[in-house]
Protein backbone atom coordinates (compact mmCIF):
# COMPACT_ATOMS: atom_id res chain seq x y z
CA UNK A 1 0.00 0.00 0.00
CA UNK A 2 1.26 3.15 -1.20
CA UNK A 3 0.90 6.69 0.04
CA UNK A 4 -1.08 9.11 -1.09
CA UNK A 5 -0.16 12.09 -2.97
CA UNK A 6 1.36 14.96 -0.48
CA UNK A 7 0.61 17.76 -2.69
CA UNK A 8 -2.49 16.08 -3.89
CA UNK A 9 -5.78 18.78 -3.98
CA UNK A 10 -8.79 18.09 -1.70
CA UNK A 11 -11.44 16.11 -4.09
CA UNK A 12 -14.78 15.80 -3.36
CA UNK A 13 -17.01 12.82 -4.29
CA UNK A 14 -20.55 12.92 -4.71
CA UNK A 15 -20.91 10.76 -1.92
CA UNK A 16 -19.01 12.99 0.30
CA UNK A 17 -21.16 16.33 -1.47
CA UNK A 18 -24.22 14.77 -0.42
CA UNK A 19 -22.91 14.03 3.07
CA UNK A 20 -22.09 17.58 3.31
CA UNK A 21 -25.67 19.09 2.05
CA UNK A 22 -27.51 16.17 3.82
CA UNK A 23 -25.66 14.67 6.68
CA UNK A 24 -26.73 11.84 8.59
CA UNK A 25 -29.45 12.43 11.24
CA UNK A 26 -27.02 11.24 13.56
CA UNK A 27 -25.08 14.04 12.50
CA UNK A 28 -27.59 17.02 13.17
CA UNK A 29 -28.78 15.19 16.48
CA UNK A 30 -24.96 15.58 17.65
CA UNK A 31 -24.23 19.14 16.24
CA UNK A 32 -27.30 19.78 18.39
CA UNK A 33 -26.04 18.33 21.17
CA UNK A 34 -23.87 21.15 23.29
CA UNK A 35 -20.75 19.69 24.85
CA UNK A 36 -22.22 21.77 27.71
CA UNK A 37 -24.88 19.71 28.58
CA UNK A 38 -22.34 16.67 28.85
CA UNK A 39 -19.53 16.61 30.72
CA UNK A 40 -18.38 13.26 29.69
CA UNK A 41 -17.74 14.27 26.16
CA UNK A 42 -14.53 15.86 24.65
CA UNK A 43 -14.55 19.21 22.93
CA UNK A 44 -11.60 19.37 20.27
CA UNK A 45 -10.45 22.47 17.78
CA UNK A 46 -8.72 21.51 14.57
CA UNK A 47 -5.73 23.64 13.35
CA UNK A 48 -5.14 22.63 9.75
CA UNK A 49 -7.86 22.14 7.19
CA UNK A 50 -5.02 20.08 4.13
CA UNK A 51 -5.51 16.24 3.29
CA UNK A 52 -4.88 15.10 6.80
CA UNK A 53 -7.72 17.20 8.69
CA UNK A 54 -10.05 17.32 5.72
CA UNK A 55 -9.89 13.10 6.33
CA UNK A 56 -9.73 13.72 10.19
CA UNK A 57 -13.38 15.67 9.74
CA UNK A 58 -14.82 12.91 7.57
CA UNK A 59 -13.22 10.36 10.49
CA UNK A 60 -14.77 12.65 13.45
CA UNK A 61 -18.48 12.08 11.27
CA UNK A 62 -18.11 8.14 11.69
CA UNK A 63 -19.39 6.41 14.88
CA UNK A 64 -16.02 5.84 16.15
CA UNK A 65 -15.99 9.42 16.76
CA UNK A 66 -19.06 9.38 18.99
CA UNK A 67 -18.28 11.68 22.42
CA UNK A 68 -15.56 13.69 20.20
CA UNK A 69 -17.75 17.60 19.73
CA UNK A 70 -15.95 19.47 17.41
CA UNK A 71 -16.11 22.94 18.47
CA UNK A 72 -14.14 25.21 16.22
CA UNK A 73 -12.35 24.79 13.04
CA UNK A 74 -9.25 26.46 11.29
CA UNK A 75 -6.69 27.07 8.61
CA UNK A 76 -3.20 29.25 8.28
CA UNK A 77 -5.55 32.42 7.75
CA UNK A 78 -9.25 32.33 9.15
CA UNK A 79 -11.42 30.02 11.61
CA UNK A 80 -14.81 29.01 12.81
CA UNK A 81 -16.03 28.71 16.02
CA UNK A 82 -19.47 27.16 17.72
CA UNK A 83 -19.18 25.86 21.70
CA UNK A 84 -21.99 24.37 20.77
CA UNK A 85 -20.52 22.09 18.48
CA UNK A 86 -19.91 21.68 14.53
CA UNK A 87 -21.22 19.18 11.75
CA UNK A 88 -17.87 17.33 11.22
CA UNK A 89 -18.22 17.51 7.23
CA UNK A 90 -19.72 21.30 7.11
CA UNK A 91 -16.95 22.51 8.73
CA UNK A 92 -14.55 22.90 6.24
CA UNK A 93 -17.23 24.37 3.64
CA UNK A 94 -18.11 26.87 7.30
CA UNK A 95 -14.83 28.06 6.84
CA UNK A 96 -14.71 28.55 3.32
CA UNK A 97 -17.07 31.67 4.36
CA UNK A 98 -15.14 32.39 7.66
CA UNK A 99 -14.96 36.28 7.84
CA UNK A 100 -12.93 35.29 11.63
CA UNK A 101 -9.72 36.29 11.46
CA UNK A 102 -7.58 33.61 12.80
CA UNK A 103 -6.89 33.66 16.65
CA UNK A 104 -5.95 30.90 18.74
CA UNK A 105 -7.09 32.48 22.06
CA UNK A 106 -10.62 33.04 20.43
CA UNK A 107 -10.71 29.10 19.45
CA UNK A 108 -9.79 28.21 23.30
CA UNK A 109 -11.96 29.98 24.57
CA UNK A 110 -14.67 28.31 22.57
CA UNK A 111 -13.29 24.85 24.05
CA UNK A 112 -13.65 26.27 27.67
CA UNK A 113 -17.28 27.58 26.90
CA UNK A 114 -18.33 24.38 25.62
CA UNK A 115 -17.95 22.99 28.86
CA UNK A 116 -16.88 19.65 28.20
CA UNK A 117 -14.26 17.79 30.68
CA UNK A 118 -11.71 17.29 28.51
CA UNK A 119 -10.86 19.88 25.59
CA UNK A 120 -8.04 19.24 22.96
CA UNK A 121 -6.32 21.09 20.40
CA UNK A 122 -5.51 19.40 17.46
CA UNK A 123 -2.68 20.28 15.26
CA UNK A 124 -2.82 18.77 11.83
CA UNK A 125 -0.08 21.69 10.29
CA UNK A 126 3.28 21.69 9.64
CA UNK A 127 3.84 24.79 11.00
CA UNK A 128 7.03 25.82 13.93
CA UNK A 129 4.60 28.92 15.22
CA UNK A 130 1.78 26.47 15.99
CA UNK A 131 4.02 23.56 17.27
CA UNK A 132 5.83 26.71 19.84
CA UNK A 133 2.05 26.69 21.24
CA UNK A 134 1.88 23.36 22.34
CA UNK A 135 3.60 23.54 25.74
CA UNK A 136 1.27 26.47 26.55
CA UNK A 137 -1.61 25.12 25.78
CA UNK A 138 -1.12 21.75 28.01
CA UNK A 139 0.20 24.43 31.03
CA UNK A 140 -3.11 25.63 31.02
CA UNK A 141 -4.73 22.25 31.06
CA UNK A 142 -5.70 21.89 27.40
CA UNK A 143 -5.01 18.00 25.60
CA UNK A 144 -2.80 18.49 22.70
CA UNK A 145 -3.20 15.56 19.93
CA UNK A 146 -0.45 16.72 17.27
CA UNK A 147 0.46 15.34 13.34
CA UNK A 148 3.61 18.26 13.74
CA UNK A 149 6.85 17.00 14.81
CA UNK A 150 8.41 20.52 15.31
CA UNK A 151 8.94 20.60 19.02
CA UNK A 152 9.13 16.50 20.12
CA UNK A 153 11.64 16.57 16.89
CA UNK A 154 13.54 20.07 17.66
CA UNK A 155 16.05 21.05 20.74
CA UNK A 156 15.98 18.74 23.47
CA UNK A 157 14.91 21.53 25.24
CA UNK A 158 11.59 22.10 23.86
CA UNK A 159 11.45 18.47 24.32
CA UNK A 160 11.86 18.43 27.82
CA UNK A 161 9.66 21.67 28.46
CA UNK A 162 6.70 19.71 26.62
CA UNK A 163 6.77 16.81 29.08
CA UNK A 164 6.97 19.64 31.62
CA UNK A 165 3.88 21.20 31.00
CA UNK A 166 2.05 18.28 30.34
CA UNK A 167 2.60 17.13 33.88
CA UNK A 168 2.11 20.74 35.39
CA UNK A 169 -1.45 20.92 33.51
CA UNK A 170 -1.92 17.47 33.94
CA UNK A 171 -2.75 16.91 30.31
CA UNK A 172 -2.35 14.47 27.57
CA UNK A 173 0.15 15.05 24.65
CA UNK A 174 -0.88 12.72 21.82
CA UNK A 175 2.02 12.08 19.66
CA UNK A 176 1.22 8.74 17.75
CA UNK A 177 0.65 10.93 14.54
CA UNK A 178 3.99 12.07 14.45
CA UNK A 179 6.15 9.18 13.53
CA UNK A 180 5.01 5.85 11.88
CA UNK A 181 1.41 7.47 11.11
CA UNK A 182 -0.91 4.27 12.04
CA UNK A 183 2.31 2.05 12.90
CA UNK A 184 2.44 1.03 16.52
CA UNK A 185 5.98 2.25 16.75
CA UNK A 186 5.95 4.78 19.92
CA UNK A 187 2.99 2.97 21.92
CA UNK A 188 5.27 -0.14 21.64
CA UNK A 189 8.52 1.55 22.37
CA UNK A 190 6.87 2.62 25.56
CA UNK A 191 5.21 -0.51 26.58
CA UNK A 192 8.50 -2.22 26.16
CA UNK A 193 10.37 0.53 28.63
CA UNK A 194 7.73 0.49 31.55
CA UNK A 195 8.23 -3.36 31.35
CA UNK A 196 11.85 -2.91 31.96
CA UNK A 197 13.18 -3.72 28.66
CA UNK A 198 15.45 -1.39 27.35
CA UNK A 199 16.26 -0.16 23.62
CA UNK A 200 19.65 -1.75 22.64
CA UNK A 201 19.60 -0.42 18.57
CA UNK A 202 17.25 0.72 16.87
CA UNK A 203 17.01 1.23 12.76
CA UNK A 204 14.64 1.40 9.92
CA UNK A 205 13.27 3.06 7.42
CA UNK A 206 11.33 6.46 8.24
CA UNK A 207 10.40 8.18 4.85
CA UNK A 208 7.82 6.92 2.91
CA UNK A 209 9.32 9.19 -0.22
CA UNK A 210 13.01 7.76 0.07
CA UNK A 211 11.41 4.29 0.52
CA UNK A 212 9.63 4.83 -2.72
CA UNK A 213 13.03 5.79 -4.48
CA UNK A 214 15.48 3.62 -2.88
CA UNK A 215 12.97 0.48 -3.71
CA UNK A 216 13.02 1.53 -7.51
CA UNK A 217 16.14 2.29 -8.41
CA UNK A 218 18.15 -0.54 -9.66
CA UNK A 219 20.13 1.17 -12.34
CA UNK A 220 17.52 1.09 -14.85
CA UNK A 221 16.68 4.88 -14.40
CA UNK A 222 19.05 7.87 -13.31
CA UNK A 223 18.01 8.76 -9.76
CA UNK A 224 16.54 11.86 -11.24
CA UNK A 225 14.03 10.34 -13.15
CA UNK A 226 12.90 8.77 -10.34
CA UNK A 227 12.83 12.26 -8.36
CA UNK A 228 10.63 13.47 -11.09
CA UNK A 229 8.20 10.67 -10.92
CA UNK A 230 7.68 10.41 -7.19
CA UNK A 231 6.99 14.38 -7.76
CA UNK A 232 4.60 13.57 -10.36
CA UNK A 233 2.80 10.99 -8.40
CA UNK A 234 2.67 13.36 -5.52
CA UNK A 235 4.87 10.92 -3.11
CA UNK A 236 7.72 13.45 -2.43
CA UNK A 237 7.31 17.30 -1.54
CA UNK A 238 6.64 19.82 -4.47
CA UNK A 239 10.16 20.84 -3.89
CA UNK A 240 11.79 17.03 -3.19
CA UNK A 241 15.07 18.58 -1.37
CA UNK A 242 12.72 18.66 2.07
CA UNK A 243 12.43 15.14 1.43
CA UNK A 244 16.40 14.58 0.09
CA UNK A 245 17.78 16.39 2.95
CA UNK A 246 17.11 14.09 5.69
CA UNK A 247 15.81 16.37 8.49
CA UNK A 248 12.39 15.23 8.64
CA UNK A 249 13.70 11.54 8.99
CA UNK A 250 16.29 12.92 11.60
CA UNK A 251 12.93 14.48 13.76
CA UNK A 252 11.34 11.00 13.40
CA UNK A 253 14.74 9.32 14.83
CA UNK A 254 14.61 12.21 17.66
CA UNK A 255 11.21 11.64 19.01
CA UNK A 256 11.71 7.92 18.80
CA UNK A 257 15.10 7.83 20.81
CA UNK A 258 13.55 10.38 23.29
CA UNK A 259 10.80 8.26 23.61
CA UNK A 260 13.32 5.57 24.24
CA UNK A 261 14.54 7.40 26.89
CA UNK A 262 17.94 8.63 25.32
CA UNK A 263 18.22 12.68 26.71
CA UNK A 264 19.92 13.42 22.92
CA UNK A 265 20.25 16.91 21.18
CA UNK A 266 19.13 17.96 17.36
CA UNK A 267 22.53 18.75 16.84
CA UNK A 268 23.96 14.97 17.76
CA UNK A 269 22.34 13.33 15.28
CA UNK A 270 24.69 13.17 12.05
CA UNK A 271 22.74 13.83 8.39
CA UNK A 272 23.82 12.51 5.02
CA UNK A 273 21.63 14.87 2.69
CA UNK A 274 21.28 13.91 -0.65
CA UNK A 275 21.13 17.42 -2.05
CA UNK A 276 24.47 18.13 -3.39
CA UNK A 277 26.21 21.42 -1.97
CA UNK A 278 25.35 23.46 -5.15
CA UNK A 279 21.72 22.78 -5.24
CA UNK A 280 20.61 23.68 -2.02
CA UNK A 281 20.25 27.26 -1.70
CA UNK A 282 18.85 27.51 -6.00
CA UNK A 283 15.00 27.70 -6.52
CA UNK A 284 12.65 24.37 -6.85
CA UNK A 285 12.74 25.48 -10.77
CA UNK A 286 16.48 25.37 -11.42
CA UNK A 287 16.63 22.08 -8.57
CA UNK A 288 14.09 20.23 -11.01
CA UNK A 289 16.19 21.32 -14.10
CA UNK A 290 19.85 20.48 -12.84
CA UNK A 291 18.65 17.81 -11.27
CA UNK A 292 20.58 15.09 -13.17
CA UNK A 293 24.47 16.57 -11.61
CA UNK A 294 24.55 14.09 -9.14
CA UNK A 295 23.02 11.09 -11.02
CA UNK A 296 26.59 9.88 -11.29
CA UNK A 297 27.77 10.17 -7.95
CA UNK A 298 24.41 8.01 -7.13
CA UNK A 299 25.03 5.28 -9.05
CA UNK A 300 28.17 4.48 -8.08
CA UNK A 301 26.96 4.40 -4.65
CA UNK A 302 24.51 2.14 -6.42
CA UNK A 303 27.16 -0.33 -8.57
CA UNK A 304 29.47 -0.22 -5.47
CA UNK A 305 26.65 -1.75 -3.55
CA UNK A 306 25.51 -4.16 -6.28
CA UNK A 307 28.53 -5.64 -6.49
CA UNK A 308 29.22 -6.83 -2.83
CA UNK A 309 25.15 -8.21 -3.76
CA UNK A 310 23.73 -4.81 -1.49
CA UNK A 311 20.76 -2.48 -1.87
CA UNK A 312 20.77 0.99 -0.80
CA UNK A 313 18.66 2.25 1.60
CA UNK A 314 17.92 5.12 3.47
CA UNK A 315 18.72 4.48 7.28
CA UNK A 316 17.90 5.78 10.17
CA UNK A 317 20.03 4.56 13.35
CA UNK A 318 20.77 5.05 17.06
CA UNK A 319 22.77 2.68 18.93
CA UNK A 320 23.09 1.97 22.74
CA UNK A 321 25.68 4.63 23.40
CA UNK A 322 22.87 6.91 21.71
CA UNK A 323 25.22 7.50 18.50
CA UNK A 324 22.97 8.89 16.27
CA UNK A 325 22.78 8.80 12.01
CA UNK A 326 20.12 9.21 8.83
CA UNK A 327 21.58 8.65 5.82
CA UNK A 328 22.67 6.11 3.07
CA UNK A 329 23.68 2.31 3.80
CA UNK A 330 24.08 -0.61 1.66
CA UNK A 331 22.03 -3.62 3.10
CA UNK A 332 22.26 -7.18 2.49
CA UNK A 333 19.44 -8.99 0.67
CA UNK A 334 18.29 -10.59 4.09
CA UNK A 335 17.87 -7.34 5.83
CA UNK A 336 14.00 -6.03 6.78
CA UNK A 337 15.02 -2.90 4.73
CA UNK A 338 15.81 -4.44 1.42
CA UNK A 339 12.34 -6.03 1.57
CA UNK A 340 10.16 -3.04 1.65
CA UNK A 341 7.61 -2.11 -0.98
CA UNK A 342 5.87 0.72 -2.50
CA UNK A 343 6.48 3.67 0.63
CA UNK A 344 6.31 1.52 3.69
CA UNK A 345 8.24 2.28 6.47
CA UNK A 346 10.08 -0.11 8.72
CA UNK A 347 11.39 -0.07 12.47
CA UNK A 348 13.86 -2.36 13.47
CA UNK A 349 13.97 -2.66 17.47
CA UNK A 350 16.79 -4.00 19.26
CA UNK A 351 16.45 -4.88 23.19
CA UNK A 352 17.67 -6.37 26.03
CA UNK A 353 14.78 -8.64 25.47
CA UNK A 354 14.60 -8.53 21.66
CA UNK A 355 18.55 -8.97 21.29
CA UNK A 356 18.63 -12.44 18.98
CA UNK A 357 16.39 -11.20 16.96
CA UNK A 358 14.83 -7.54 16.39
CA UNK A 359 11.15 -6.65 17.00
CA UNK A 360 10.25 -5.45 13.61
CA UNK A 361 7.25 -3.06 12.95
CA UNK A 362 6.62 -2.51 9.23
CA UNK A 363 4.21 -1.37 6.73
CA UNK A 364 1.85 2.08 5.46
CA UNK A 365 3.89 4.86 7.27
CA UNK A 366 2.46 8.00 5.33
CA UNK A 367 -0.70 8.85 4.03
CA UNK A 368 -3.88 10.84 5.04
CA UNK A 369 -5.80 7.93 5.54
CA UNK A 370 -3.65 6.12 8.51
CA UNK A 371 -2.51 9.82 9.74
CA UNK A 372 -5.59 10.46 10.45
CA UNK A 373 -6.53 7.71 12.24
CA UNK A 374 -3.66 8.01 14.42
CA UNK A 375 -5.28 11.54 14.82
CA UNK A 376 -8.12 9.81 16.09
CA UNK A 377 -6.71 7.23 18.50
CA UNK A 378 -5.00 9.98 20.71
CA UNK A 379 -8.57 11.55 20.33
CA UNK A 380 -10.54 8.39 22.01
CA UNK A 381 -7.82 7.79 24.80
CA UNK A 382 -8.78 11.18 26.13
CA UNK A 383 -12.02 11.18 25.33
CA UNK A 384 -11.45 7.52 27.59
CA UNK A 385 -10.62 9.52 30.54
CA UNK A 386 -13.55 10.79 31.04
CA UNK A 387 -15.47 7.65 30.75
CA UNK A 388 -13.27 5.86 33.29
CA UNK A 389 -13.16 8.61 35.30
Amino acid sequence: MSALPKHAAAVRTPAVDEAVQAPHAAQRARARTSAATDARHAALVLLGTGVVGGTLLRLLATPAAAGLHLVGIANSRVQHANPRGLVPLQAARLLEGASAVRDDDALVAALAASGAAQRIVVDATAADAVAARHADWLARGLHVVSANKAMLGGTYAAFRDLRRAGATGNAVYGDAATVGAGLPVLSTLRRLRDCGDRLVALEGVFSGTLSWLFNHYDGSRPFSHLVREARTLGYSEPDPRIDLAGTDVARKLLILARSAGHAIDADEVSIESLVPEALRGVDVATFLTRLGEFDATLEARRAAAAAKGCVLRYLARIDDDGAARVGLAEVEPTHPAARLAGTDNLFALTTTRYRAQPLVISGPGAGPEVTAQALLGDLLAIRGRVAHA
